[in-house]
């Protein structure tokens, strides 16, 4: 597929697989949208002008029954997940799947089982900070020694609101899913515990809110990940790294300093479209550039079943307010480079 344009099924046209959809017509190489797969008439719709020469279908098997897809980015909701997975592998197809991989262990054991009846992996998992400039940058940083050995991570993961469906274990389903991924591949290991607390809550708020996630990695690194879905002020993700020999930090908001009226200040994120735009642009086109050589370029689906352990262990700890062991994940060799 070397000369042909990838042929893309782009399944959920919500606010992630319509900004998928623009992102893929209007930016991404070597692609385009052939398919949108949404049941409701109005965002199917409303995606459409996006990509009008895309098909559009209610359901994935109708879209796969049609032919002309080559590949499958997967925008739904976590639970829908595995119902678009199994026909796409059995398709033979490459898939880009939005975290989380699904939404239970499960749910994921099965999904891996059914990649590794393939030749090779074909699902490549949305964790898209690790395309993100400044995640990349200091996980170099990390990598080179240059500040002695890593020894501490501070995170926080604030929301200016979250819908009313949003429930108090999705701050780690949804959520802090997102440092589940990214402290491991910060720090070269797995984590080896995770405990949860709550303390005062914001009012805003319909359940404990803000949390504190202890996360205990393999290799003695500790990570504490501030957890803020009502935060109020604006998107914000922040990671700073204590090192034997210095501190690194990112994700700080960027742009103009603005002084006025009294203040001084600068604009802040509203909406993770926008915080991780460019990390969202690398991670399609690695993805792309991959899959029309029949490989992935990113997280694979083991990644994504060990970030479903961790989030399970992350839940039973929020639930029970007790330290939860994660028990070591050894890879199979199919996901072995």
């Amino acid at each position: 597929m070397t000369d042909e344009q990838l042929r893309v099924a782009v399944v959920g046209a919500g606010i992630m697989g319509t900004d998928h959809i623009e992102r893929l017509a209007t930016r991404t190489k070597g692609a385009m949208v052939a398919a949108i797969v949404e049941p409701d008439g109005s965002r199917a719709a409303a995606a459409s002008a996006l990509a009008p020469d895309a098909a559009v279908h209610a359901r994935i098997e109708e879209a796969l029954d049609a032919g002309g897809v080559d590949a499958v980015l997967i925008a739904t909701p976590g639970p829908f997940h595995k119902a678009v997975l199994l026909p796409a592998l059995e398709a033979g197809l490459a898939v880009l799947c939005e975290k989380p991989l699904a939404p239970t262990v499960e749910e994921a054991l099965e999904v891996l089982e059914a990649e590794q009846r393939l030749p090779a992996p074909r699902i490549q998992v949305g964790f898209m900070r690790r395309f993100d400039a400044e995640y990349a940058a200091l996980e170099s940083l990390v990598r080179s020694g240059d500040a002695g050995e890593l020894l501490l991570l501070h995170c926080a993961h604030r929301n200016p609101s979250v819908a009313d469906t949003y429930t108090e274990s999705m701050t780690i389903t949804d959520s802090v899913v997102h440092e589940l991924d990214v402290v491991p591949w910060l720090a070269g290991a797995g984590i080896g515990a995770i405990e949860v607390r709550a303390g005062r809550r914001n009012r805003a708020s319909r359940f404990a809110d803000p949390q504190l996630v202890l996360l205990e990695l393999e290799n003695g690194v500790l990570a504490d990940v501030e957890i803020s879905v009502n935060a109020g002020f604006g998107y914000q993700v922040t990671t700073e790294a204590v090192f034997e020999r210095g501190v690194a930090e990112i994700g700080r908001a960027a742009g103009p300093i603005r002084a006025q009226d009294g203040r001084v200040g600068v604009a802040e994120h509203r909406s993770y479209t926008t915080r991780f735009a460019a990390a969202y642009d690398t991670e399609v086109q690695r993805w792309v550039d991959a899959a029309r050589r029949g490989g992935i370029d990113g997280p694979s689906a083991w990644d994504g079943y060990r970030v479903a352990v961790a989030s399970a262990a992350g839940v039973e700890a929020q639930r029970t307010g007790r330290r939860v062991e994660v028990a070591p994940q050894q890879a199979p060799a199919f996901y072995r480079p």
